[in-house]
């Protein structure tokens, strides 16, 4: 297949080029290539391009600074989509786009399904709602993944502030009420290259497997790279003073995935092994 990603630089779009390249003619463009925001540029990058696929994963993912500058933030996780999805119309371009578990507002206390009604609490989760909206509506062909806490090898994330902040201080406070699925972006990419070669379509929910709050996190973050002279302590969200509210329980589930595949994600602890593994940053053998 003939594929374009666009924001093949970042986090998960380099994971995506890597995953991708080996079987596939991939394209990638990003800033300075294409503004998303700007309905031409979409029509032009993707006429040049004239892919069979087109994966969206660019997107304004900074959550507080979404509640400081809404324009952009609607521009490029909103419009950007419809951008994309009426430059792809009529032509028989699947789009692959990524959403995510901020959609919802955390007060179901059960992982949640594809079928749930969405209701976000900051100005990240109902741009990326609206731009579902315009995905749904305007493409033909669609696939819309939604997802959560992504780490990875490039760019910045939790991971990586945690293992920064260990080197220069002895104690660290972590928020232990707001519970999710952090998930590797190596991981989502292979699932995402599994269900474009499959030709699924539709909306999935789509995270490693298991949950947790930030806290257990850090802590198994410290634990895997062999760092015990940190201390980390468990603070609640209300002592915080950060522009977004965040949903207290985000937990997809992403079983609707593994029905239509036959595979399953890898629990989130292995996967972070994984990671610091890959870094050389794992220092001894765990066993979960």
């Amino acid at each position: 297949m003939k594929i374009l990603i666009l924001g093949h630089k970042g986090m998960l779009g380099s994971d995506l080029m890597l995953r991708l390249s080996s079987a596939h003619d991939v394209t990638g463009k990003d800033v300075g290539d294409i503004d998303i925001g700007v309905e031409e540029d979409c029509g032009r990058v993707i006429a040049e391009c004239s892919p069979d696929v087109v994966i969206n994963a660019a997107a304004y993912t900074n959550v507080d600074g979404c509640e400081t500058d809404r324009g952009r933030c609607f521009t490029v996780n909103a419009a950007g989509v419809k951008n994309v999805a009426l430059a792809c119309r009529g032509k028989g371009i699947r789009i692959v786009h990524f959403s995510t578990d901020y959609i919802f507002d955390g007060r179901k206390e059960t992982p949640y399904v594809e079928e749930d009604e969405p209701a976000p609490l900051n100005a990240y989760g109902a741009s990326k709602l609206e731009g579902e909206s315009f995905l749904q509506t305007l493409s033909d062909r669609w696939l819309l993944l939604r997802t959560a806490w992504l780490y990875g090898e490039h760019g910045n994330n939790f991971v990586k502030t945690i293992l920064d902040k260990a080197a220069t201080v002895k104690n660290l406070d972590v928020v232990n009420d707001q519970i999710g699925c952090p998930t590797y972006t190596r991981d989502l990419a292979a699932a995402v290259k599994l269900l474009v070669e499959g030709g699924h379509e539709g909306l999935f929910h789509l995270t490693n497997r298991g949950s947790c709050s930030w806290y257990e996190f850090a802590c198994k973050i410290l634990q895997y790279a062999g760092i015990n002279d940190v201390a980390v302590r468990p603070i609640l969200t209300v002592g915080l003073t950060r522009p977004a509210v965040r949903p207290a329980w985000s937990v997809l589930s992403s079983r609707k995935f593994s029905t239509a595949t036959g595979k399953t994600m890898r629990f989130w602890q292995i996967a972070l092994q994984d990671y610091l593994e890959r870094r050389g940053l794992r220092e001894q053998q765990v066993v979960e």
